[in-house]
């Protein structure tokens, strides 16, 4: 019999520390992480939809968690005490230098991402970020790593820029007290900061850093999973499918999934209407484009947030193929 475990770790926003105390990959279980975030709902609808059990069978046992952010995701994963979820390329790319454990097996979401301006704060193009405080997820996320590409773009020194990193959730924090001009950050957050603040939109997501093909989520699993579970493997890939092909064909019924979940698993009551103008800002794929991949780890590379751009091998598709 199928035992279903669904467990947040975290309020939306908030924090955990996970211990290298992991175990090994079993055989017929799949332990899936995500983060409570707009950009992971491919995997919230392949739970709310029941995509996993029904392609997993009755036999297989498969565990969730939370996570707040790409380095704690990883973290885990190399831990041992996650399989396989959502996370960005950036994090991905980052630890792969490091320990080549892993592989991209599929993309999940492109775009959904934006840098908003603070509505008082005369910042009106990229240029105008010169010397300006810009708030980010995390050092080393794949919104600083797309903003470092904007500014360079426009021809900005990204040395001329005060990074601040924040959870995208407390980001309205820093624009309410003056403390951040702009921000770089992931939806839904860019809407949350122009309907309640007024920020503007400086750069939408589908002109931001490489636009339509800016990789923001991708379907990450352990090497040690893949090879004791290949079909469970390409079980998830299949519900995972589904689900992106659901996301991009009913964005009404998709947005209410994510509010009535998120509610659900961290008590934060989201606006529909929000959620589902952001979605547009979403560009759900399974594909994964290698070249803006290579770019972002050469950006990484610059800013010395990863010690080489050798990724080769981390992109597995393989597994994708035929499902």
């Amino acid at each position: 019999m199928k035992k279903v475990i669904q467990g947040s770790l975290l309020a939306l926003g908030a924090g955990i520390t996970l211990t290298a105390c992991g175990n090994s990959a079993t055989e017929g279980e799949v332990r899936i992480a995500y983060f409570p975030n707009l950009t992971h709902i491919s995997t919230i609808v392949a739970l709310e939809n029941g995509y996993f059990e029904e392609e997993f069978g009755e036999d297989a046992r498969f565990t969730t968690m939370t996570v707040p952010d790409g380095a704690q995701f990883m973290e885990a994963m190399s831990a041992n005490e996650i399989d396989i979820g959502t996370v960005g390329p950036v994090p991905a790319m980052n630890t792969y230098t490091r320990n080549p454990s892993h592989s991209i097996i599929a993309g999940a979401v492109n775009g959904g991402a934006v840098i908003m301006a603070r509505a008082d704060s005369g910042v009106e193009s990229v240029a105008d970020l010169a010397g300006r405080n810009v708030a980010i997820p995390t050092i080393g996320s794949t919104q600083d790593i797309m903003l470092r590409k904007e500014l360079a773009d426009a021809g900005i020194d990204a040395d001329d820029i005060n990074f601040v990193p924040q959870a995208p959730a407390d980001t309205s924090i820093l624009f309410s007290q003056g403390d951040a001009d702009a921000a770089a950050t992931q939806e839904p957050w860019g809407s949350f900061l122009a309907d309640n603040l007024d920020a503007a939109f400086l750069v939408d997501a589908d002109e931001f850093a490489w636009g339509e093909d800016s990789t923001n989520t991708v379907v990450t699993a352990s090497h040690e999973f893949l090879e004791i579970n290949e079909d469970l493997a390409r079980a998830y890939l299949r519900a995972h499918t589904d689900a992106v092909e659901f996301v991009a064909n009913n964005p009404d019924e998709a947005a209410q999934i994510f509010v009535d979940h998120i509610q659900r698993e961290t008590g934060n009551e989201l606006d529909y209407d929000e959620i589902r103008l952001s979605l547009e800002r979403l560009f759900p794929t399974v594909d994964v484009n290698e070249q803006v991949l290579q770019e972002m780890a050469a950006i990484s590379e610059e800013a010395g947030q990863m010690a080489s751009t050798d990724i080769d091998g981390l992109v597995d598709l393989q597994y994708l193929e035929n499902e």
